[in-house]
C-alpha cells in the first residue's frame, strides 16, 4: 500500500460509531430545515472536538454522500404523495421551470465543485454562508406574499436555480437559498415552500446518485463500512421521522426564528475561531 493509501486507511478508521450515528441523527431535520445541513455536519464536531474532523477529506466527503444517499431516500417515501402528482402533471412548462431551476446549481458545481470544497469548506467561511444566508432569509422574508404557485415563470425558476448555486457553498442551505429566492419573487410562504422542495429534491436526487457512483468505484477501506451504514441509516430515519417540519415552516411562519439561529451558530464559530487566534 502507497504512503497516501497507508494514512487514508488510518484516518478511515478513526470514525466513532457514535459520532456516524450523531451526525446522521443531526442530518435530517438538519436538511429540512433551512440551516444548512453540510454547515452542521462540518461544524458540530469542530466544535465538539470530534475525531471526525481528523478524517481525511475525501472520507468525510464520502461520509456526507451516504447521508445525503439516506436523507434522499426517506424523502421519497416521506413525499411520495406529492412527488407521484408532480410526476403525473408534469408537461412542457413544469420541465422548462424544472430545468432552469436545476441548470444554474448543475453547471457551477461541474465547474467548480473541487475549488468550491477546498476554499469554502473552513469553519470561518462556513459561518460566513450561515450570516450571508440568514439575512437574505430575513430580508426575503418581509417581501409581500401575494403569488400562487401556479403563476410561476421561467424568470422564477431561475432566481430558484441561482439560489440553489449559491447554495453550493457551506453554511448558505440549499432549503434556506431557494425559500429565500422564492419570497423575494413574492410567493406565498406556503407556495413558496413548495417550490422550493420541489426545484430542491431533483438537485439532492442527481447529486446523490453522481457522486454515489464516483463512491463506488473509488471504493471504501473495509473499516468504515458499518459507520457509513450506521450514519446512513441514522440520516434516513431521522429524516423520515422529521417530515412533519416541513409542515411547521410551510405553515405561514416566520423565516426570522431560523435566521437568528444561524447567526448564533456563526457568532459562537466566530468566537471559538478568535479564541484560537489570541492564544497563538
Amino acid at each position: 500500500m502507497s504512503g497516501a493509501g497507508e494514512r487514508r486507511a488510518a484516518s478511515a478508521g478513526a470514525l466513532p460509531l457514535p459520532e456516524a450515528l450523531a451526525l446522521g441523527v443531526l442530518h435530517g431535520p438538519a436538511e429540512l430545515l433551512p440551516i444548512s445541513s453540510s454547515g452542521h455536519v462540518a461544524l458540530i464536531p469542530w466544535l465538539a472536538g470530534w475525531r471526525y474532523c481528523e478524517l481525511d477529506p475525501e472520507l468525510r466527503k464520502a461520509f456526507e454522500v451516504a447521508l445525503h444517499a439516506g436523507t434522499a431516500a426517506a424523502l421519497l417515501i416521506g413525499l411520495r404523495s406529492e412527488v407521484g402528482e408532480t410526476a403525473r402533471g408534469l408537461d412542457r412548462r413544469r420541465l422548462t421551470l424544472l430545468v432552469l431551476s436545476f441548470a444554474p446549481a448543475g453547471a457551477l458545481a461541474f465547474l467548480f465543485e473541487r475549488p468550491i470544497e477546498r476554499h469554502l469548506g473552513t469553519p470561518g467561511t462556513t459561518a460566513a454562508g450561515l450570516v450571508l444566508g440568514a439575512l437574505a432569509m430575513a430580508a426575503a422574508d418581509r417581501m409581500p406574499q401575494e403569488r400562487e404557485r401556479d403563476s410561476a415563470t421561467a424568470g422564477d425558476a431561475l432566481a430558484l436555480g441561482i439560489g440553489q448555486a449559491c447554495a453550493l457553498v457551506p453554511g448558505v442551505s440549499r432549503n434556506g437559498a431557494t425559500l429565500a429566492a422564492a419570497r423575494w419573487r413574492r410567493f406565498t410562504r406556503a407556495d413558496a415552500n413548495v417550490l422550493s422542495r420541489h426545484a430542491a429534491l431533483p438537485l439532492i436526487l442527481a447529486a446523490t446518485g453522481l457522486k454515489g457512483v464516483r463512491l463506488w468505484k473509488r471504493g471504501l477501506p473495509r473499516d468504515v463500512h458499518v459507520a457509513f451504514a450506521l450514519g446512513t441509516g441514522a440520516s434516513f430515519a431521522s429524516t423520515l421521522a422529521s417530515t412533519w417540519l416541513i409542515r411547521q415552516v410551510e405553515r405561514d411562519r416566520s423565516l426570522a426564528p431560523y435566521a437568528a439561529y444561524r447567526l448564533g451558530l456563526a457568532g459562537l464559530v466566530l468566537a471559538r475561531l478568535r479564541r484560537r487566534r489570541a492564544r497563538r
